[in-house]
């Protein structure tokens, strides 16, 4: 199991986590990914997807301990990136699009023209054959996968930041500043609403009936779905919590957290007494300023992530489409056992002449 962060400093940290020795944790590597801040972190069995504010998404393979190469289809900040089981990846950006990438070749099968503005977040159904997005033109999207193509447009009051499915796939929400609406996939409609005092930064689901939020402040609450109670409320960090994630383990609920204090916390939760402030299993300081947040588990069999990129089977999602935009030169992840202190000094010299080998490409295409 490893812990993967990234941060404002333009470090991805990786820590790993030992549940069998009382959740020891320990520094595994810190790496130079971007040229600028990350914004965005992905993994699946074996890929780790970073993307960042210099308009690039990086590859690593966890592994074999590599650098895989780098996505260069998008133009503007990478906001949101998420793995459909083994065989897809979906990322956004600034740019207003959403591309699909076949992670076997990594090759873009389908760019799509998804917003106005900004793409702000994106999450794949279950089953894999749709997907929602919103963004900075007020719209809430349902995509069509199989054929990619767009299913439904709803009309939003506010521009929303955050979409999420529920592991089942009956619900969904969106949240909008400090309002998280709650959706049935059945009437489309909205079946409730939960209002916090801050702006939601994180949202996941525990179980189909319990939603963690996390916010502009240092408390999680657990919220139930159907009655929009708060069931839960624990100060979890001394700063706002960027960034959460949730997997079930040998029937034990994990949650974990990461702030702008620089830690990354893991917690246990029991759903039968949900009411009880979790435990913290263990943490680490980073002495970063942490954005996102991403758990690598190293097998379905040690664990099942309760979010729906794990619970995707390979056999669906069948769009064709462009030609690779992937580097697929492979270069040495140097490892690290320092402790991480976020400024940079685990990354390798041939990691930085290949970052510049990005930009001049990325400046030629433009010019094309």
């Amino acid at each position: 199991m490893e812990l993967i962060g990234g941060c404002y400093e333009q470090i991805l940290f990786g820590f790993a986590v030992r549940p069998a020795e009382n959740w020891a944790v320990v520094p595994d590597f810190t790496h130079h990914a971007h040229s600028a801040s990350l914004s965005a972190v992905a993994v699946n069995d074996r890929y780790v997807v970073t993307g960042s504010r210099d308009e690039t998404m990086q590859i690593y393979d966890l592994k074999k301990r590599v650098e895989h190469g780098a996505l260069l289809q998008h133009n503007g900040t990478i906001s949101c990136l998420e793995f459909y089981g083994k065989t897809h990846l979906l990322s956004g950006a600034e740019d207003g699009l959403i591309c699909i990438w076949n992670t076997k070749k990594w090759e873009c099968l389908k760019s799509i023209k998804a917003h106005r503005g900004h793409v702000t977040s994106l999450s794949i159904h279950p089953s894999g054959r749709l997907a929602l997005s919103v963004g900075t033109d007020r719209t809430l999207r349902t995509w069509n996968l199989v054929e990619g193509r767009s299913a439904f447009i709803k009309n939003l009051k506010q521009n929303a930041h955050l979409v999420k499915w529920s592991p089942s796939g009956e619900l969904y929400v969106v949240v909008i500043a400090n309002k998280v609406d709650i959706y049935k996939l059945e009437t489309a409609a909205v079946s409730g609403t939960i209002v916090t005092e801050k702006r939601v930064s994180s949202v996941r689901f525990i179980t189909d009936c319990i939603l963690a939020i996390a916010g502009d402040e240092e408390f999680v609450r657990l919220f139930d779905c159907e009655s929009q109670n708060c069931l839960c409320e624990y100060k979890a960090h001394e700063n706002r919590i960027k960034d959460i994630h949730s997997f079930e383990r040998e029937g034990l609920h994990v949650l974990v957290t990461a702030s702008s204090d620089g830690y990354i916390k893991m917690w246990s939760l029991d759903p039968d007494k949900i009411k009880s402030s979790p435990s913290l299993l263990c943490e680490v300081n980073t002495k970063a300023r942490l954005t996102c947040l991403a758990v690598w588990l190293k097998s379905d069999s040690e664990a099942k992530q309760t979010s729906t990129e794990v619970k995707a089977s390979s056999s669906q999602s069948t769009i064709e489409g462009e030609e690779p935009l992937i580097k697929k030169k492979k270069i040495c992840w140097t490892n690290s056992d320092k402790t991480a202190e976020g400024d940079g000094q685990g990354a390798s010299k041939k990691l930085k002449s290949t970052n510049l080998q990005q930009k001049k490409k990325k400046i030629l295409q433009r010019l094309k």
